[in-house]
Formats: C-alpha cells, sequence, structure tokens
C-alpha cells in the first residue's frame, strides 16, 4: 500500500539573522520554527484524522474539519511563498525591472503607485491576513488581493507572484503594534528575482 504523504516545514535560503535590520534573527526564527511549523503540524494532524476516518469508515464533522483544513494548508502555503520572496537586504529591495516591471508600470502607471496600493493593502487587512501580487491568466493583469486570515477573499484560480504577511505574530518582535513601519521595511528585503521567475513561468 502506497504511504501517505505530508506537508512539512520547508528550509530557508538564507540564514535567520540575513535579514537584518529589517527582520531580526530573533523574530525570523520564531515566525519559521513556531508559527509556521504549527500550521504544518495542524494540516497534518487533519489529514491523519480523515485517513483514520476513511480507512475505519468512521464518522467525522467534515465541515469544521474541512475549515480547519483550509485554514492550516493556506498558512503553510503563504509562509512558504513568503521566504521565498524575500532576500537578504545587500541583494534585495530596489524595483524590479524586465517582464515585471513592465506589467507593473502598465497595470498601476508607476512602480511607485503599485508600492503605495499594495501597501495600503497590507496596512488595512482586517484583523490578521495578508497583502498579495497576483497575476490572472484571463486578462493578463498583475493585480493585488487582500487575504483576511489565509483564505478569505481569495481570487480563485490567480497566481501569486508575491505576498507580505501582516498578522501580527510576523513583526511583533521587532515592530510592536506599529504595521506601517514593518510594511514601510519590507520593500528593503523583497526578492525581485523570485517574484519575476514566478511571473515568466506563468507566461513563458
Amino acid at each position: 500500500m502506497e504511504v501517505q504523504k505530508f506537508y512539512t516545514l520547508p528550509k530557508l535560503s538564507y540564514e535567520y539573522k540575513d535579514l537584518q535590520p529589517f527582520m531580526s534573527e530573533e523574530q525570523l526564527k520564531i515566525h519559521h520554527t513556531k508559527h509556521h511549523q504549527a500550521y504544518v503540524n495542524g494540516a497534518n494532524n487533519i489529514l491523519q484524522k480523515l485517513d483514520k476516518a476513511h480507512k475505519e469508515n468512521l464518522d467525522i464533522d467534515i465541515k469544521a474539519l474541512l475549515k480547519e483544513l483550509s485554514w492550516n494548508i493556506g498558512g503553510h502555503l503563504l509562509h512558504t511563498l513568503f521566504w521565498e520572496n524575500m532576500a537578504p537586504p545587500s541583494t534585495a529591495g530596489g524595483k524590479p525591472g524586465g517582464m515585471l516591471g513592465d506589467a507593473i508600470e502598465k497595470e498601476f502607471g508607476s512602480f511607485e503607485r503599485f508600492k503605495k496600493e499594495f501597501s495600503q493593502a497590507a496596512i488595512t487587512v482586517e484583523g490578521s491576513g495578508w497583502a498579495a501580487l497576483t497575476y490572472c491568466m484571463q486578462t493578463s493583469r498583475p493585480l493585488i488581493m487582500q487575504i483576511e486570515k489565509h483564505n478569505t477573499n481569495v481570487y480563485p484560480m490567480f497566481r501569486i507572484l508575491m505576498v507580505l504577511d501582516v498578522f501580527e505574530h510576523a513583526y511583533y518582535i521587532d515592530y510592536k503594534n506599529d504595521r506601517a513601519k514593518f510594511v514601510e521595511n519590507f520593500w528593503n528585503i523583497v526578492n525581485w528575482d523570485t517574484v519575476t521567475k514566478r511571473l515568466e513561468e506563468l507566461i513563458k
């Protein structure tokens, strides 16, 4: 019988200290090893419950389980994207060029306008959530998505190019309750190479 697969915590491509001074070693380490790990564990626990129910033909509260599964899988996948679209400040930040830069200029009029709208989306998301730069394959347009929690207000089938986590756990050690300052400093560690590659893979 084939062994069922489960989620795992991804390794970072940089060290915990490498995003300083914009994200401290302590902040990044706790976020990655504690908060992200919790979503991985939560998703896997539900998969195990589903496996047991299917194997033993048990009754389950499918509505509650699927809601919880969506929360945890969303948290895992968004965090995985988040780690990848950041890089040490020596190689990150600035503004994108190439295909991504052109797409942003065409849609928003300028990079500065895009940066302003994306920052506003991140700062104003209700409760805990995310700001995301997405791409619509049907209209060939990069669009901003404001995600509440991990799974509310999501544009179905849109591909995510870049995300910013604005749950309080993403910044509370470094910035206390100053979400706006965290968002402002995020632009110094955006890995535009990764974001551009995500777009290129969609429309090559």
